[in-house]
């Protein structure tokens, strides 16, 4: 079995589904498992939430929570500014637009119209905001740790760190070694900002390997493959390379 790994879609759709066509992802017979921020920025992320629902209910497909996603839910649950202005400063805007097929502009939003449209979502697609919420924040396996931002070196146990740790801890977690045996792969921060390139980073001390590629920001979308003999591949697809329709 390979374990296939892919993390911060974003509303990437069509590069998604390139991406697990490009590698012959075979949810049943491989282990796919997505690190978190499956919506925002792009633009697409209900047609991404609602591939993943159904991956996971076919094929029990392995889905972590990201930071984005816990913001959209938060956004749209409440009624509080605060929440709504730091989810459109995130990329919100555009998952409402896939959602509603109605386009804002970030400098002069429309309330009435963005209070509608949030309500319509809490009514039409309430599954949604409860999958994206209930979701796991950590999946383990024997040597690795799959997480979204990362595990926080100065708790003595990762496992009783802060939840917002491993959805948001970035410089904390990748400037300093990790300290536990396994390897924690995770997403949320782009390897842009690890190494020059958007290329899965390995951390050269071997604790920790990043593959957030940065679709969403114009770059690529990452895939890192596991083989059953602990072989590790990369694989990646550039912002716009897509096939036709759902790879499966």
């Amino acid at each position: 079995m390979r374990r296939c790994i892919i993390s911060d879609i974003h509303g990437c759709y069509d590069e998604f589904n390139a991406l697990l066509n490009q590698v012959n992802v075979d949810p049943g017979q491989d282990e796919l498992i997505l690190l978190g921020d499956y919506v925002d920025r792009g633009p697409k992320s209900r047609q991404v939430v609602e591939q993943i629902m159904e991956l996971r209910q076919t094929h029990g497909i392995v889905v972590i929570k990201g930071n984005h996603d816990a913001m959209m839910v938060k956004a749209l649950m409440n009624d509080v500014e605060e929440y709504d202005r730091h989810w459109i400063r995130n990329g919100g805007l555009q998952t409402l637009g896939s959602y509603v097929e109605v386009s804002f502009d970030e400098e002069q939003i429309d309330w009435t119209a963005y209070t509608e449209a949030k309500q319509w979502i809490r009514a039409q697609y309430e599954h949604h905001l409860r999958f994206l919420d209930e979701l796991p924040l950590v999946y383990e396996v024997p040597g690795y740790i799959f997480v979204h931002a990362g595990v926080n070196p100065d708790v003595e146990d990762w496992h009783n760190q802060p939840e917002r740790d491993f959805m948001w801890i970035r410089e904390e977690f990748y400037t300093r070694p990790t300290s536990i045996t396994e390897t924690v792969i995770f997403g949320h921060t782009p390897v842009k900002h690890l190494h020059d390139h958007a290329d899965i980073w390995f951390d050269p001390s071997g604790d920790k390997i990043g593959i957030d590629g940065g679709c969403a920001y114009g770059a690529q979308l990452n895939m890192l493959v596991i083989g059953e003999d602990g072989s590790i591949q990369t694989f990646h697809v550039k912002k716009g390379e897509s096939g036709q329709g759902s790879a499966v």
